[in-house]
């Protein structure tokens, strides 16, 4: 299909080939939980909003967070499996669902570490575990991963992975971002371990690059690999992995040789200089350091940027669609290869389709009704 002359971000809307894959366009839909999965089984409701954004356009869904097989991997009630006949056959209707509406489909595979609470699935006996030990008045409410656990995880990653090509996905993203249990390896602030898992920026690392190279080992060559990472956390918006860019370079290039395709950077708004002397966001920065094509994300097309203290505080998340033409520049110029939207999706599925027509005026504005929408 021909790009019209009136489209404003005629960049965003030009194929884009990673794996064995081409995309038939840039915008990719950003992965955000639903919590509409009893049992940790997608609903059918969930098919059906994953498919209508597909139908509005989008190049490829990213699904919700999805946890993997280990007994301490989830955090959160009714949010999805990636194990079991049950879910992985809801999810393979899901991803065939999406394909016939002409995106594709990766899972976001998982583990949510030490900000799980005991009373969960898949084990309700299970606390958080993490990279090292967290107690709360004298109680140990997350227990040190051991050598054996570490071992364990690394191998459910694997396993989603297989099971996730097995089942007609087009790739898979590890999460890495947001505090959780990669992120908590990552983040000297959560790592206090003193083993090869934890001190220094390579052995904080490890355990990304292991998950990485176990899951390159179960999957076919060219099946792609995402990997989603972030210097905020949900409770702390000003935390930092990388201090400046040679520590981004430390952390990210092993990720990169260990075998991922993307990097999925999270921010709250794409554009914001990642470190101090440069112009350039953090995606932008991700690109140059490792050679690996990127998805941006943050603010991409609302003016407002979200956080969940909006909604405990009572403070209006409605937030009105923004100017385009910076990430449409940054797209054209190739410094950022992917752009992904969450807010503006939830909004309106139909967002791809009213920019490719130049039909700016008749997008959906984000408020507080799409926050939890299933539709």
């Amino acid at each position: 299909m021909s790009i019209p002359p009136s489209c404003p971000c005629p960049s965003l809307f030009t194929p884009f080939s990673f794996g064995r894959h081409q995309l038939p366009n840039r915008i990719v839909m950003a992965p955000m939980t639903r919590q509409q999965s009893p049992g940790g089984i997608p609903s059918d409701a969930m098919g059906a909003y994953y498919r209508r954004r597909a139908e509005g356009g989008v190049g490829l869904v990213i699904t919700e967070g999805t946890y993997i097989d280990h007994p301490a991997a989830n955090g959160y009630k009714d949010v999805p499996a990636f194990f079991g006949q049950a879910a992985l056959s809801a999810w393979a209707d899901i991803a065939e669902m999406v394909h016939a509406a002409g995106a594709l489909i990766v899972p976001q595979l998982w583990h949510v570490g030490a900000i799980r609470r005991p009373g969960l699935e898949p084990d309700p006996m299970w606390p958080g575990v993490g990279p090292s030990a967290v107690k709360v008045d004298g109680e140990e409410v997350v227990r040190a991963m051991d050598h054996a656990d570490i071992k364990d995880v690394i191998a459910s990653y694997a396993r989603a992975a297989a099971n996730a090509e097995l089942h007609g996905f087009d790739g898979v993203e590890i999460h890495g971002a947001h505090e959780y249990l990669i992120d908590q390896f990552l983040w000297s602030k959560t790592n206090h371990r003193q083993d090869a898992y934890g001190g220094s920026i390579e052995n904080r690392v490890r355990l990304a690059v292991e998950i990485i190279n176990a899951i390159r080992s179960a999957v076919s060559a060219d099946f792609p690999i995402l990997f989603r990472f972030s210097q905020w956390k949900i409770q702390d918006y000003d935390a930092r992995i990388a201090e400046n860019s040679d520590e981004l370079a430390a952390l990210l290039r092993p990720i990169a040789n260990a075998g991922v395709d993307i990097f999925h950077v999270s921010t709250r708004r794409f554009n914001m200089p990642a470190f101090e002397g440069s112009p350039d966001g953090l995606a932008v920065w991700t690109r140059k350091l490792t050679g690996k094509p990127v998805i941006a994300v943050g603010s991409v097309a609302l003016k407002k940027a979200y956080a969940i203290a909006q909604l405990r505080g009572g403070e209006d998340p409605t937030a009105e669609p923004a100017d385009l033409s910076a990430i449409e520049q940054q797209v054209a110029d190739g410094r950022i290869d992917l752009v992904a939207l969450g807010r503006p999706l939830l909004a309106d599925p139909q967002w791809p389709k009213k920019v490719f027509e130049n039909r700016l005026s008749e997008i959906n504005p984000f408020d507080k009704d799409a926050i939890h929408t299933t539709l």
